[in-house]
């Protein structure tokens, strides 16, 4: 009876939290909505392994894409979100987003100094945790690309790589990429400063580009169709073999980019709000880190402890990398300049 009694006292202590757990759920299922590419199988089967929770995914191909399902009632289809840090300060504004108990996210402690200087949308992180803190950049095939290209974003003002390039259909990298050519800020809300850049993209690079692409434009890469493509680096090497890596000079142009930070949210209406934060602390375990850094190649921007953990030597790019960049802010009302110039850009 003793030898009983104690099996069942563990068995209580395990279920009030003393050791590992497995968050106990209404819904054995966690519903996640994130980008294209992002989520990387391992860690998914891990999680799901140590909590026996089942893990669905959407993806998304842009910050817009996401936010109109949002807005249109998809917040009560999902347990966590990974918008980027404009539309996360937006969708605090507007009151679409769960409170976290930090009790349930421990592996706090590991947010990098870096992050913590940029992270002014949530600076307290009540409603978020990043996901990951990077850039846009260029990639390009240097097997096809003419000798002497320039390594700026200018280089998409080079006619002889015209009909082979491509960039993000997205209005804030774009724009932020031709502002930070110009030598302005990337989130600039001064008006000539705006049209200097929506010039330079109508006239200079957009003559040359075969299309805006958000979507496809890593697997159109390897195909050959392009020979630069401005890209999140994470979605052009996924698709090519890492013995044809060498051939891919990929660049953050030296007037630096547009960062992005990533980060998870959970909305109101989800379901499951300790899976919810059981997945954001077990993405920010180090070893799990490492294991989502390795995948895309990526320096450990955001979480302290993952590079003991990593076994990528030479990242995709560097965090010194970032140095010149500016990450996408909230600019409110003013959004609504690049909204008009934009609709030119992109549709005339």
């Amino acid at each position: 009876m003793f030898r009983y009694f104690s099996i069942l006292v563990v068995c209580l202590l395990m279920l009030t939290g003393m050791g590992c757990r497995k968050p106990a759920q209404q819904n054995s299922k966690l519903y996640l909505y994130n980008w294209t590419y992002y989520t990387p199988d391992a860690l998914v089967a891990q999680f799901e392994k140590e909590t026996g929770i089942d893990v669905v995914i959407d993806n998304f191909a842009s910050n817009e894409e996401m936010f109109a399902k949002i807005m249109a009632g998809g917040n009560e289809g999902y347990d966590l979100i990974f918008p980027s840090s404009d539309y996360t300060a937006i969708m605090i504004k507007l009151g679409l987003l769960t409170e976290l108990d930090h009790t349930m996210i421990p592996n706090l402690k590991y947010l990098s100094p870096l992050f913590r200087e940029k992270a002014d949308y949530d600076p307290a992180f009540r409603y978020s945790v990043p996901y990951f803190m990077g850039s846009s950049g260029i990639a390009v095939n240097t097997q096809r690309a003419p000798a002497g290209y320039e390594r700026t974003w200018d280089i998409f003002s080079d006619i002889r790589m015209a009909g082979s390039m491509s960039m993000l259909d997205d209005m804030r990298e774009v724009m932020g990429a031709a502002l930070k050519h110009l030598g302005y800020s990337g989130n600039s809300i001064d008006r000539d400063q705006l049209q200097q850049a929506a010039d330079l993209i109508n006239t200079k690079w957009k003559p040359n580009l075969v299309k805006f692409d958000s979507e496809s434009f890593g697997k159109a890469f390897s195909r050959g169709e392009f020979v630069v493509v401005h890209a999140y680096p994470e979605n052009v090497f996924a698709e090519i073999s890492k013995e044809k890596w060498s051939s891919i000079d990929f660049f953050i142009p030296p007037e630096g980019g547009m960062m992005y930070i990533d980060n998870m949210v959970i909305p109101k209406g989800s379901r499951n709000l300790e899976a919810a934060h059981a997945f954001i602390n077990f993405i920010h375990e180090p070893k799990n880190y490492a294991v989502f850094l390795d995948t895309f190649s990526l320096p450990p921007t955001t979480n302290t402890g993952a590079a003991a953990f990593m076994k990528t030597e030479q990242p995709f790019f560097s965090i010194e990398d970032l140095s010149h960049s500016d990450n996408i802010s909230d600019l409110g009302s003013d959004l609504e300049l690049y909204n008009q110039l934009w609709q030119v850009i992109r549709y005339h």
